[in-house]
């Protein structure tokens, strides 16, 4: 593999004049531009980046963390974080954690190390006091998910209006029997629940503690949920569910049993995944604005990385109510 001082040499000029060239930074004349090039060309010249770019104390490299990377919803978030790196000069390197403590601890490693740039979490499985300090000493953002303790940015929708906005429509079609199939542990399946509960309340509804299940992100956690509400001696007319994977699950289960969404059991869903128009019947659900999600919060990551922008602030973007055929207008 040929060296920068082989370029220098066969092109007649210094290294510092080929370093110039590759970085496109300082005076250099088209003509000895020209002729670099050629050599560059020529010999099939790769700059060590790694080597630059540890130079420059940069990467150019930031690290995501993502809870589930299976989970089809973080794909347009992705994209939006790729596009924003990319036009900036910047790559994404992308991680599952499925929110593991010690998975977690070995990423960092990464940013301690000084092998990324920043780190974007979606969720995190460490203490807010120990993710403070990690924040407080280098570039860190929290995306879409929300936590009043955490002295980062976070970047996420208002969860428990969107909560409210889907129990609201299921009330306003008749519901009374309310169920929710929620998670543990996850800063916005809690704020999605006050705000059902607040909904429940404000229309004069009882709050049954026996309407919500918790499973996890994902469609058996869906099944298992509506195998647990569906125990009950006096089940809900409807459910509402923090992600649209749980959705489906819940309405795969309910057909199993015989029963018909919506006639029977309406479901909302939420997140607006690519599967929610597709299902049978197709689901209604909260929107996020994913892309917009993981636009913006790059480009705060982009501002940390370079010291400017508030540390501790909040950005919250705008969310939809889509209603589709798992909800019915009225009910029997």
């Amino acid at each position: 593999m040929p060296t920068i001082q082989e370029v220098a040499k066969k092109a007649g000029v210094s290294v510092a004049t080929v370093s110039r060239v590759l970085n496109d930074n300082g005076p250099v004349s088209s003509n000895t531009r020209k002729k670099v090039q050629a050599v560059i060309d020529e010999l099939n010249y790769q700059p060590n980046l790694l080597g630059r770019n540890l130079r420059r104390s940069e990467t150019r490299m930031i690290l995501v963390l993502l809870q589930n990377i299976s989970n089809p919803f973080y794909s347009k978030i992705v994209k939006g974080m790729e596009d924003t790196a990319h036009e900036n000069g910047y790559n994404v390197l992308i991680c599952n954690t499925n929110t593991d403590i010690d998975l977690e601890s070995i990423y960092l490693d990464f940013l301690k190390n000084k092998l990324v740039d920043g780190v974007i979490f979606t969720c995190t499985a460490m203490v807010t006091a120990e993710f403070n300090k990690l924040a407080k000493n280098y570039p860190v953002v929290l995306c879409n998910e929300y936590n009043k303790d955490i002295k980062a940015p976070i970047v996420t929708i208002d969860n428990e209006i969107a909560g409210y906005e889907a129990t609201s429509h299921l009330i306003k079609l008749g519901h009374k029997k309310i169920g929710m199939i929620s998670v543990n542990n996850v800063g916005s399946s809690y704020d999605r629940m006050k705000g059902y509960m607040r909904a429940i309340e404000e229309a004069g509804l009882e709050v049954n503690d026996d309407y919500i299940v918790y499973h996890t992100f994902s469609y058996k956690g869906g099944m298992r949920g509506i195998k647990q509400l569906f125990e009950l001696d006096d089940p809900p007319t409807a459910v509402f569910c923090i992600s649209d994977l749980i959705a489906v699950g819940a309405i795969k289960e309910l057909k199993s049993k015989g029963l018909r969404v919506p006639n029977d059991v309406a479901i909302v869903g939420f997140d607006n995944n690519s599967i929610a128009p597709m299902y049978d019947p197709s689901i209604t659900t909260i929107a996020q604005p994913r892309y917009d999600i993981g636009k913006k919060t790059m480009e705060i990551m982009l501002q940390r990385i370079k010291g400017s922008g508030n540390n501790n602030y909040i950005v919250k973007l705008e969310h939809d109510l889509i209603i589709r055929e798992s909800t019915l207008p009225s009910i029997d």
